[in-house]
């Protein structure tokens, strides 16, 4: 069988499982694993062009996905007036000072000789910068979280149209990439692998601490929508009269508008990330990227930047990693910093691109809708046949109660039995690298 067939094929078997899911199931259902099968085909191809094209060993997805989220709300979420008139500019100038604290230090780094003097000078630049830094800072923080904490208590965002916040929540993963990237690209792989965890780390802390900027753990509900909201096409004659000409009960037919409605968004975002992933495959950039992954030590010999094209992929990817947590937020409507877990947004993710075939862009996106439809089925799949094997025992059987509460652990054991069997029988994924 050749490779396009093949292809073709395992896409239909995807495809196949999430119609049969709306068959059997609901088309709700099918059409929510569909969304989410969708951003998470987005973070598998952020995730393939730092690990598949350069070979960078990226284990803080989470925090870059956690940052795209943290974009949707600084965008599309109303400004807080009485927040920003209790200590708004405060919080801008602390900031400020703490940014101006941090480029003295490197600019005395760089400027004065190496020696003692150069180390008590940055120490001091460090510290007087500090308490500065936290004197203006705290006050107007307390203000912004003292401001009717029960509903809002941080300063809210720009109040812009929410598709604006997809991009700008990119720019922030990217911003951070390149900061981490200046500092950790330079050490070897499993040390940047270990940088990149503790830094997702420090950013799911700081946004579930700093109240100001997003609630913290109180989370920011009613997030703007690029679609409508089901109460407004229920409340529509014109789409009640459509739903009932299909025999289709309003509220179901309102919910399975917007659903559609979010996934055509998706597959477009999807769709020209794709495309531009693979003309960078093909073009000079894209093979000397795999020339770097392959041999550093030659591509260097041969006069190439290593560590800046390192750096140039590594932003790269975290952005569309960062674009992803923003389509997810606005799909959920809620920036929830407690549901940002490693299990979820860093392993699963890897899982979907060892799975689908690393190096490889189609392969990503088979690998993340695969891996999510069995993230989500596994379990109810698993109830079921638990209730089956065990229907000859009695009711309170101890085994019994056991098996049918330890249904959630499926989804633990599938995905290691998957990767397992992929990588015994296909190790280079189900679509490899060409």
């Amino acid at each position: 069988m050749s490779a396009p067939v093949k292809n073709t094929l395992l896409f239909a078997l995807v495809g196949l499982l999430i119609l049969l899911t709306g068959v059997m199931q609901s088309w709700n259902s099918a059409l929510l694993i569909l969304n989410m099968g969708l951003v998470s085909a987005v973070m598998a191809i952020g995730v393939n062009l730092q690990w598949g094209f350069a070979g960078l060993f990226n284990v803080g997805v989470m925090g870059f996905v956690a940052l795209g989220g943290l974009g949707a709300v600084l965008v599309s979420m109303p400004p807080v007036g009485e927040a920003w008139a209790a200590g708004g500019l405060g919080v801008l100038a602390g900031l400020l000072l703490g940014a101006g604290t941090i480029v003295a230090a490197i600019i005395a780094y760089r400027r004065l000789p190496r020696g003692r003097g150069r180390a008590l000078a940055m120490a001091g630049i460090l510290v007087v910068g500090f308490f500065v830094y936290r004197a203006v800072l705290d006050p107007s923080v307390e203000a912004v979280e003292a401001v009717n904490p029960a509903a809002t208590g941080y300063l809210g965002g720009l109040g812009l149209p929410v598709l604006l916040a997809w991009p700008v929540g990119g720019l922030l993963a990217a911003g951070a990439a390149w900061l981490i990237g200046k500092t950790a690209l330079g050490l070897r792989s499993d040390y940047l692998a270990i940088a990149t965890l503790g830094i997702a780390e420090i950013i799911i802390a700081v946004l579930k601490n700093e109240d100001w900027l997003a609630r913290g753990v109180k989370n920011v509900v009613g997030l703007p929508r690029p679609v409508p909201y089901e109460i407004d096409l229920q409340n529509d004659p014109g789409f009640v009269e459509r739903a009932a000409g299909l025999g289709i009960d309003p509220v179901t037919a309102s919910t399975l508008y917007v659903k559609v409605g979010y996934s055509i968004l998706f597959l477009v975002v999807l769709l020209v990330l794709l495309w531009m992933a693979q003309m960078a495959l093909k073009s000079p950039w894209g093979r000397m990227m795999r020339a770097i992954r392959d041999n550093e030590v030659a591509a260097e010999a041969m006069g190439k930047d290593v560590t800046g094209r390192h750096l140039q992929i590594f932003i790269l990817g975290s952005a569309v990693c960062g674009l992803a947590g923003a389509m997810m937020t606005t799909l959920d409507g809620q920036l929830t910093p407690g549901t940002y877990q490693p299990l979820r947004f860093t392993f699963l993710v890897w899982v979907m691109v060892i799975v689908g075939g690393s190096g490889n862009n189609f392969g990503a996106v088979l690998g993340a809708l695969l891996i999510w439809f069995l993230w989500v089925q596994v379990e109810p799949i698993g109830l079921f046949l638990i209730q089956v094997v065990t229907s000859g025992m009695a009711e309170d059987s101890a085994l019994r109660l056991h098996l049918l509460d330890s249904a959630a652990h499926m989804r633990l054991l599938t995905m290691g039995v998957v990767l397992l069997v992929v990588l015994r029988f296909s190790p280079r994924g189900l679509i490899p690298e060409a």
